[in-house]
């Protein structure tokens, strides 16, 4: 290009006729150069790749509702704006497998385990025992409903099982079998408590033989879904010693023996084919005196 002027080139280009013919047409074609060209080829794809091709909306298609457009012109726009394609709504499926606490727990009488059935309120507490019975009946009927085989007498051997194996579990902080003895509800209570805990547990003896004291049945969410509970006294002799992260002793001894009464709940998903009895919390009376504390094993700086 000289002073603002580009140039012009003119080329000769013959007609392949006049090879056959003879007959030879000269004319000229006016051609321009392109002056915007790179000097440098390497990096032509490169170039190439700064110029983005923008793709206009087509508004006569956007004036357009979805309920006018067809299943697979939807399912094209989606894909373009990378959104997936919908489904029908489906609930996901919910497993209850435990209730969230104990139903109509049972009210331990004062006194149990040290008044004798001959006084006075040891008769009263047998007359109380018997009028809560008819509940416990209609519970055990329902329970066989499911299990035709169910007795209590038997039941009793069982949860006696249960409750040395789920201790034993806690003892050796096995989580992955303890799930198998207690409920979902308990286990994070029971894994909370024994924390940075070494604890020797020994079941000694039974002082007094593992009695039911009451039976109940409950539905979830719906009336088929059935829950049952049974609560079992144990009377027994157990050696219990706690020890912090440190070694040093916070509760119990190695050597002492103790008498426990308990009353521990059982729950079985009565509904559920595979369902087993497992722990699922322990009933506390109000007159019974409160445990032993464990000492501090942290030096408070405040």
């Amino acid at each position: 290009m000289l002073f603002g002027i580009e140039p012009i080139f003119y080329f000769q280009v013959r007609n392949p006729c006049t090879i056959y013919l003879g007959a030879e047409n000269v004319y000229f074609n006016q051609t321009r150069c392109r002056t915007g060209k790179h000097w440098e080829p390497k990096f032509k794809k490169l170039r190439g790749l700064k110029f983005i091709t923008v793709k206009l909306p087509d508004y006569s298609e956007l004036e357009k509702s979805v309920d006018e457009m067809s299943k697979d012109e939807i399912r094209t726009k989606m894909k373009e704006k990378g959104l997936l394609p919908e489904q029908p709504w489906m609930e996901s499926p919910i497993y209850i497998s435990c209730t969230g606490d104990v139903f109509e727990p049972y009210i331990p009488p004062e006194g149990d385990g040290k008044l004798s059935p001959i006084s006075a309120k040891g008769a009263k507490q047998k007359l109380e025992f018997l009028e809560k019975k008819s509940k416990s009946l209609m519970a055990l009927r329902k329970i066989r409903s499911f299990e035709e085989d169910f007795e209590p007498r038997i039941f009793l051997k069982l949860a006696e099982d249960i409750y040395i194996l789920a201790h034993n579990e806690i003892m050796k902080k096995n989580n992955k079998d303890l799930i198998r003895y207690i409920t979902e509800r308990a286990n994070p209570e029971i894994i909370h408590n024994v924390a940075d805990k070494t604890i020797h547990w020994k079941y000694l003896e039974t002082i007094e033989p593992a009695k039911v004291v009451h039976l109940r049945c409950t539905d979830v969410i719906s009336r088929d879904n059935i829950f049952g509970q049974i609560t079992v006294r144990f009377h027994s002799k157990q050696m219990l010693a706690v020890y912090d992260r440190f070694g040093r002793l916070m509760h119990g001894s190695e050597s002492i023996s103790k008498d426990v009464l308990e009353y521990i709940v059982f729950e079985k998903h009565l509904s559920n084919q595979y369902g087993v009895w497992r722990i699922h919390g322990k009933i506390i009376p109000d007159w019974m005196p409160p445990s032993e504390y464990p000492l501090n094993t942290f030096i408070d700086v405040t």
